[in-house]
């Protein structure tokens, strides 16, 4: 008598993983304008930050406890400290406060834009990686879209429009080494997550406790709480397992692929959300960005 045939391993579930990853990018697209709409009706660059740290820290910190405190969540203090300065509180700050001074597209447009340049280079010099030849037409064509957009805010004379791109410019910066720090120490993802929400709320809270910088006690407290779980809990913890759980499902090549959608959900929601439309210099740039994302991710 023989043996039945083994069990066919089931498809990957390819319908699921990319609706994930659309709800990863839809997370990541809306937070733009949703964030900058906190700003403009009453709250600070402080308040979205503490709430941010306060709700993934706390959510996080019995990870980080159980993964040793001595050694920074088996990572090293050293490496902790600079994982929390590339997506942790400095990250942060310089977001919102971009936010607070500048239309909520360009934040969608020059911080993934940078990303993907940083990303590139990075990767050539800590691996030897030599981009492909569309990879490196893609980087071009996102510089040409930061360019115009940084032209259009600098010919429009509005100082904080153009302080809130540096702003951005520097998220985009710091941001972009994060992905290659945990490359480069192969630090699994949602404990570099814990690491660095836990050590931002430990360096911010004191200091936002004992400042006046914040207008929450003015605020309706369902509105903070929505603020907050948008921030600490979409955005820091179901929008990282969401991308990361789609991209073992269906690969790096094609989870590459949803990245360029973030400035365009972040324009079109700012549309709604704040009546900010984009001028034709600002549509030019955000369409050269999402070019050379789409060229840059092409397998």
């Amino acid at each position: 008598m023989t043996n039945p045939p083994a069990a066919a391993a089931p498809p990957p579930r390819r319908g699921f993983a990319i609706l994930a990853m659309l709800g990863a990018v839809l997370i990541y697209g809306t937070n733009f304008a949703i964030s900058r709409h906190a700003l403009l009706n009453g709250m600070t660059p402080h308040d979205l930050t503490a709430l941010r740290f306060l709700f993934s820290g706390l959510l996080l910190l019995p990870l980080f406890l159980k993964s040793g405190v001595t050694t920074c969540a088996g990572v090293g203090w050293g490496r902790g400290l600079v994982l929390t300065l590339m997506s942790g509180l400095p990250m942060t700050m310089l977001m919102m406060q971009g936010l607070a001074w500048s239309p909520a597209a360009h934040g969608a447009a020059i911080g993934p834009g940078t990303v993907t340049v940083i990303g590139a280079l990075g990767g050539a010099v800590l691996f030897g990686v030599r981009p492909p030849r569309n990879v490196a037409i893609g980087i071009l064509v996102v510089l040409s879209g930061l360019a115009l957009i940084g032209f259009a805010a600098s010919a429009s004379g509005a100082r904080n429009v153009i302080l809130g791109d540096l702003c951005f410019l520097g998220v985009g910066l710091i941001w972009g080494g994060y992905p290659l720090m945990l490359q480069l120490w192969r630090v699994d993802p949602l404990k570099a997550t814990a690491i660095l929400s836990v050590l931002s709320l430990a360096v911010f809270l004191p200091y936002y406790l004992l400042t006046q910088h914040s207008n929450l006690p003015s605020i309706p407290l369902w509105i903070v709480l929505l603020h907050g779980v948008n921030q600490g809990i979409l955005n820091v913890v179901v929008g990282l397992w969401l991308w990361g759980w789609a991209a073992r499902e269906i690969g790096a090549a094609e989870s590459g692929r949803y990245p360029p959608l973030i400035p365009v959900i972040g324009a079109l929601s700012a549309i709604p959300l704040l009546g900010e439309w984009p001028g034709p210099y600002q549509w030019g740039g955000i369409a050269l960005i999402v070019g050379g994302l789409l060229l840059a991710t092409r397998r």
